[in-house]
């Protein structure tokens, strides 16, 4: 595969990343207040995510700003094995469209990271504005937007069970976006497609 149709899809995959965001930013307003249930089993719900995978948030008050930094270095790291992997020639196409995927979805939140601190004003109880004159937040200190919900089930663990028993659970319930989903099937064609993936063609 050419550096051209890598860079494709890491471009079409950001453009579609940020549009949804901005999209939902725009029109929806923070929280459940906000959903909109496409179906029993996915869901439409706006939320911001300050912190990395689940909501984890490095504590401190420079730890957002040593999040954006780390991943603007992983992006470029990831950008240069992207490069390395295509001027090789014999890389397997199933390891540059990984890694096409993997750098689009780092790069598609990176720019909320980034940017959206100082370009939208908040979402709660009121739908954001693009470029607001009161932004929320700062350079590097931007939120990152999560829109899709997927509770495919909901119920309660049995009551024999040890520290769960008789706890409320719902699965699956996490909420993520366009960028996400990049990055997992990224790693998803590494994990499973492992030996074609890696696999040296001469």
């Amino acid at each position: 595969m050419s550096l051209r149709n890598a860079y494709l899809i890491v471009f079409i995959i950001l453009l579609v990343d940020q549009f949804s965001k901005i999209y939902i930013k725009t029109n929806f307003i923070y929280g459940e207040s906000g959903q909109i249930d496409v179906t029993n089993w996915f869901k439409i719900l706006l939320i911001e995510n300050e912190g990395m995978a689940w909501g984890t948030v490095i504590p401190g008050i420079y730890g957002k700003l040593v999040l954006t930094v780390f991943r603007l270095v992983a992006v470029t790291g990831i950008g240069y094995w992207l490069w390395d992997s295509v001027e090789r020639k014999h890389s397997s196409n199933y390891l540059i469209v990984a890694i096409s995927l993997i750098l689009a979805g780092a790069f598609g939140n990176i720019i909320d990271s980034v940017f959206y601190g100082v370009i939208f004003d908040d979402s709660f109880g009121h739908l954001a504005t693009l470029f607001a004159d009161q932004p929320y937040g700062t350079w590097f200190h931007g939120k990152v937007v999560d829109m899709l919900y997927f509770p495919l089930f909901e119920g309660f663990w049995p009551d024999w069970m040890p520290i769960f028993g008789g706890n409320h659970f719902k699965f699956f319930n996490a909420i993520f976006n366009i960028a996400d989903m990049a990055i997992s099937t990224g790693v998803g064609i590494l994990l499973v497609f492992n030996k074609k993936a890696f696999h040296q063609q001469y």
